[in-house]
């Protein structure tokens, strides 16, 4: 099993998410956070004044999957995400130990689904 973290562009969204779901992946957790990669951030102007904004809007999604899953979940991802420019983000892939249904108790690949 492994838990999928992907920040991607915030307008990316609804691309993302029709891509998972074209790979049969439904079960998604989704945040807006804020962060800067290669990118640096961005400057902004207000007032005629210049600052240095840093930290730009983007989407997290959490996908906990069964192995089989993996691969599939990522092109879904990469496919949504992808623009070709810098900013596009990033997939991080972290072993999960455990899984556990609360309504049934299931546990393991049953419990991911």
């Amino acid at each position: 099993m492994k838990l999928i973290i992907a920040i991607v562009q915030s307008d990316k969204i609804q691309d993302v998410k029709q891509a998972l779901r074209n790979v049969k992946v439904g079960k998604i957790t989704v945040s807006n956070v804020v962060g800067c990669g290669a990118q640096v951030g961005k400057t902004d102007t207000s007032d005629g004044v210049i600052t240095d904004g840093n930290l730009l809007d983007r989407v997290r999604f959490e996908v906990a999957v069964n192995d089989d899953y993996v691969k599939p979940t990522l092109e879904g991802i990469i496919e949504g995400a992808r623009t070709g420019n810098i900013g596009d983000g990033k997939i991080f892939i972290v072993p999960l130990e455990e899984c556990i249904r609360i309504r049934t108790g299931e546990t393991g690949r049953l419990a991911i689904g």
